[in-house]
């Protein structure tokens, strides 16, 4: 089974993001009108600088023509995810506690289908602790991750 473009930009960006001390946040590739973008959002404590990730997409561009994963044209783009970066994995949340997120839900939990606040916790038992503000009041709702259907940070203006 052949690899898709996604999986074998991974592959590819791996060894250079390490060098680098940079995380992987996501790839994307996406056409937009009639262009394809291959996307690469990367992070690291603190956030990246422009610098950064003008010199990954110049190591990467490299790679990627020797290589050649994509034969048709394409744009690259190398960018940080922003002030409000998707969480994608357990290890991501796992990261922000403490920190302000946002959580959409695949199912209604007390009669709401997502949630913003302070991650207090999550633990081994797969519980997404948030405390949130409900009228001026602070209350903690318990999520089970697999209820999640997105998670990123939010921006507080508190």
């Amino acid at each position: 089974m052949s690899k898709n473009v996604k999986e074998q930009t991974t592959e590819i960006v791996a060894p250079l993001l390490l060098e680098m001390n940079l995380e992987l946040v996501d790839i994307e590739y996406v056409k937009e009108g009639k262009d394809w973008f291959l996307r690469v959002f990367i992070d690291k404590p603190g956030g990246v600088d422009i610098e950064e990730c003008g010199q990954l997409s110049e190591r990467l561009s490299e790679k990627l023509d020797e290589y050649d994963p994509i034969k048709s044209a394409y744009y690259l783009e190398v960018s940080s995810p922003g002030a409000e970066r998707p969480l994608k994995t357990r290890e991501d949340l796992r990261n922000q506690i403490d920190r302000q997120i946002h959580v959409s839900l695949y199912q209604h939990i007390n009669n709401e289908k997502s949630y913003q606040g302070k991650l207090l916790s999550f633990d081994e038992s797969d519980l997404v602790v948030i405390e949130f503000n409900d009228r001026g009041r602070k209350k903690q709702i318990e999520i089970p991750y697999e209820k999640i259907a997105k998670a990123r940070l939010a921006v507080s203006f508190n």
